[in-house]
C-alpha cells in the first residue's frame, strides 16, 4: 500500500511493486514548499472517479493512477480498505495534486504540516 512519508525537505509517496505496476509509475517527491494545502477527504475515491486516467481503476474500490480533470493532473492511490484520506495541492510540481488514502488522515495532515 502506498505510503506517504516526510523525508527532510521533500513529501515523498512511496508506492508499493504493485501499485507501481498497476500506475505504470514510481515513487512521486515533492519539495514540502510547493504544499499548497492539505485537506481531509471523507470520500477519497470521489476525485479519481472522473476524467481521464492512466492507472488501475476500480470504481469505489481502488485507483493508483495519473488522473486528468478539470484541467487538474492529479495522482491518486487509494484503495477499499483506506477510503479516508488526503489531497495534497501543489504549486509548481509536475501534479496539481496527489489524492492519498489513509487509515488516519487526520495523523497524516498534521505530519505532513508540521514545520
Amino acid at each position: 500500500m502506498a505510503e506517504l512519508r516526510v523525508e527532510g525537505d521533500e513529501l515523498v509517496l512511496h508506492l508499493s511493486r504493485g501499485e507501481k505496476l498497476e500506475a505504470v509509475h514510481g515513487d512521486l517527491r515533492a519539495p514540502r514548499s510547493a504544499i499548497r494545502s492539505v485537506e481531509i477527504l471523507e470520500d477519497a475515491h470521489e476525485p479519481a472517479d472522473h476524467g481521464f486516467k492512466v492507472g488501475e481503476r476500480l470504481p469505489g474500490y481502488s485507483e493508483v493512477a495519473v488522473v486528468r480533470t478539470g484541467g487538474e493532473k492529479l495522482f491518486a492511490a487509494v484503495h477499499h480498505d483506506t477510503p479516508r484520506g488526503v489531497r495534497i495541492d501543489f504549486t509548481g510540481t509536475d501534479y496539481d495534486a496527489w489524492i492519498v488514502g489513509s487509515a488516519d488522515p487526520e495523523a497524516l495532515k498534521s505530519a505532513i504540516e508540521q514545520p
